[in-house]
């Protein structure tokens, strides 16, 4: 991951992966490199979704309206001209208590930022490498299963979509869990047995099931091999 260092604010950190506040003058701005050691496809996806909402469009959009120069803008929020310039050209991602100190500046809300004012159809591509694994717990050693959001750039989204891996394992710890909606399985790979409401299901390659997914409900993958299958879950009806 590469670094951005400065020592212009210590408001100001810099990470592909989460906001975060740091009080060392030194590493102001910095990647962060995190415990999951995202490969170099995760880092260009985060920023891409960050750079989704045009955070530093909007910010000069403002102060063109308020005819606010550069060095007028970093009086107000201590921030020097050269640091607002690259949040405007999208070189950095402001923190949200830097976001909140300009939103103040310009009396609106957070939410300016990070609301899409246009009124177009909704298409959003999300490219094979742009995904990101994640485990169903991070507290676990194996986890039940492992999950890739395959439309994570959509906001407000009336469906989640997933594709999902289920490791083998022969502990019989199987985690129960439910969730409001529905949920609908169609597997691509392997064999999945599904425990629900005391009846195991057996799945194989080409199979789906649709059931509602407030019971709880128990995954395992069979005959000594993962599966992996695509998964989506709605929210529940009004």
């Amino acid at each position: 991951m590469n670094e951005i260092t400065s020592t212009e604010t210590p408001d100001l950190l810099v990470t592909e992966n989460h906001f975060s506040e740091d009080k060392t003058e030194s590493t102001d701005l910095t990647a962060d490199k995190t415990s999951f050691s995202e490969s170099e496809s995760s880092e260009r996806t985060l920023r891409r979704s960050l750079a989704a909402y045009e955070i530093g469009k909007k910010l000069r959009q403002l102060r063109l309206k308020k005819k606010i120069a550069l060095v007028d803008l970093g009086k107000h929020t201590g921030l020097s001209a050269s640091m607002l310039s690259q949040l405007e050209n999208g070189k950095l991602v402001p923190t949200l208590p830097t976001l909140a100190r300009i939103a103040m500046v310009f009396d609106v809300g957070l939410d300016h930022f990070f609301a899409d004012k246009r009124r177009t159809r909704m298409f959003s591509v999300v490219r094979a490498g742009e995904r990101i694994k994640f485990p169903d717990r991070a507290d676990v050693t194996i986890p039940s299963y492992f999950f890739e959001c395959l439309a994570f750039h959509v906001q407000d989204k009336s469906l989640q979509a997933y594709l999902a891996e289920f490791p083998f394992r022969d502990d019989g710890k199987d985690m129960e869990h439910a969730h409001e909606g529905a949920e609908f399985i169609h597997i691509l790979s392997g064999t999945l047995a599904i425990h629900y409401q005391d009846e195991v299901h057996q799945l194989n390659a080409g199979d789906s099931v649709y059931f509602d997914a407030s019971e709880p409900h128990t995954y395992r993958a069979m005959n000594g091999a993962s599966s992996k299958a695509l998964v989506i879950t709605t929210p529940p009806r009004p």
